[in-house]
């Protein structure tokens, strides 16, 4: 089957890789981009962190609460702008914001099985 471009809610287009796409970005048990994925956990963490609630955050940093928790879900591919905007609203340097997401990619990656077949969760 090949990768699809589907029309999003929005304007844009949204892009959603085949599982064996999945596979080969090296997230076999992942139904979404691992780099994304990532990027979720780190917004969760750092919101976690400031006691702040999904729409806390989408008021302070003047995005949508669903939006966030899309981001949060590793649903969307955020563009560099919403990424300041995050980062602002988490009243975080947007380098602290990357670092975190880099630190929970490793950590994704050190969480999969042996031999990375997926664990049927």
């Amino acid at each position: 089957m090949p990768e699809e471009i589907v029309p999003d809610r929005g304007s844009g287009y949204q892009y959603h890789p085949t599982a064996a796409g999945l596979r080969a970005l090296g997230c076999p048990g992942c139904k979404r981009n691992p780099d994304f994925h990532a990027l979720g956990r780190a917004i969760r963490e750092l919101r976690a962190r400031r006691g702040l609630s999904q729409e806390q955050l989408g008021v302070a940093a003047r995005l949508h609460r669903n939006y966030v928790g899309a981001l949060e879900r590793g649903e969307i591919n955020p563009t560099f702008r919403v990424l300041r905007k995050l980062a602002a609203g988490l009243r975080v340097p947007l380098a602290e914001l990357i670092a975190v997401q880099e630190r929970q990619r490793e950590s994704l990656r050190h969480d999969r099985p042996v031999g990375g077949q997926a664990d049927g969760r």
